[in-house]
């Protein structure tokens, strides 16, 4: 049993890790809430039709709304902008920021009415991370970077960390199909809409050549559908089932280094030491948190809050 934990935990690693690099790679050629669109579409119809087939109920009108919420929320306001902003930011930089999400989690429960307030360890581990987020995307005459980040991409990279919060913290009390993945499923149903609908909005379509997508995106759709989005799922509720939570947490530790490393082998991404220095801040101060905060539960498992890319 430990051998299969551990091989379903290192898929997970490097299964999460990579969906950062899929992106960069799928939006070469596709546009990027469009490809968001099609790559949860297939995905939530793909886990809803084995979930049925299984024997799980179908998700109730309220649920439904509830799915649409949610999925909006952490789909279009969470991946989406990953996806949008990964046009001018590096997959990697993009992972270490929303790698910081915990933080935001921290805040937004601090902030809504009768939510858990952090202890002092907390506040100083909130502190220390975002002076982690400052070096690596603040000004270069201070953070020493030699290379100058894209101001509306890190600001779009910030705002799906206060989506994804905002969504998994509104998961904890909505009412979800008892099925973490038929919960999934309509998660990325519902929200697959609201990026469709985004996506026309927005006009990145206008003038798209679809005849002139690559096979690299192809590949890299591909990978996001039925690797990053089932393999990673299926491995993550199998894991929920059999393994220590803690244990299973860890993840979110290890895809932002991940993240890092296949950007700089495969994308040609720099590798600057301040990247280092704020991936080491960063993930740091997010393990003391996570070490130190009241026992609150700041992920669900019907909530797709845990595939942040």
């Amino acid at each position: 049993m430990k051998s299969k934990i551990w091989l379903a935990l290192l898929a997970l690693y490097i299964v999460w890790g990579s969906t950062y690099l899929g992106i960069k790679v799928s939006i070469e050629t596709i546009p990027p809430f469009f490809h968001a669109a099609v790559r949860f579409l297939i995905s939530g119809l793909i886990l809803v039709i084995w979930q049925r087939s299984a024997g799980h109920s179908m998700p109730t009108r309220k649920q439904w709304i509830s799915t649409g919420i949610i999925g909006t929320l952490l789909l279009l306001g969470g991946n989406g902008l990953v996806a949008w902003a990964e046009q001018f930011i590096p997959s990697g930089v993009a992972a270490l920021i929303i790698g910081s999400m915990p933080m935001f989690l921290v805040v937004g429960e601090a902030i809504r009415p009768n939510g858990v307030k952090p202890n002092w360890q907390g506040v100083v581990g909130l502190l220390v991370g975002f002076i982690g987020i400052f070096i690596l995307v603040g000004p270069s005459e201070i953070s020493g970077s030699t290379e100058k980040l894209n101001t509306f991409g890190v600001i779009a990279l910030l705002a799906a960390c206060l989506f994804w919060a905002t969504g998994s913290l509104y998961s904890k009390s909505a009412d979800l199909p008892k099925s973490s993945l038929m919960s999934t499923g309509a998660q990325m149903l519902m929200g697959s809409v609201s990026l469709i609908i985004v996506s026309l909005i927005s006009g990145e379509l206008n003038g798209w050549d679809i005849s002139a997508v690559s096979a690299r995106s192809l590949y890299g759709l591909s990978y996001l559908i039925f690797v990053g989005s089932l393999v990673g799922f299926v491995s993550y509720g199998w894991l929920l089932q059999n393994a220590p939570i803690s244990l299973v947490s860890t993840y979110a530790y290890v895809n932002p280094i991940v993240a890092v490393l296949l950007g700089v082998w495969f994308a040609n991404e720099v590798l600057e030491p301040r990247i280092w220095l704020a991936t080491a801040i960063i993930i740091g101060s997010v393990i003391f948190i996570n070490s130190t905060r009241p026992k609150v539960r700041y992920e669900t498992k019907e909530a797709v809050v845990e595939n942040t890319h």
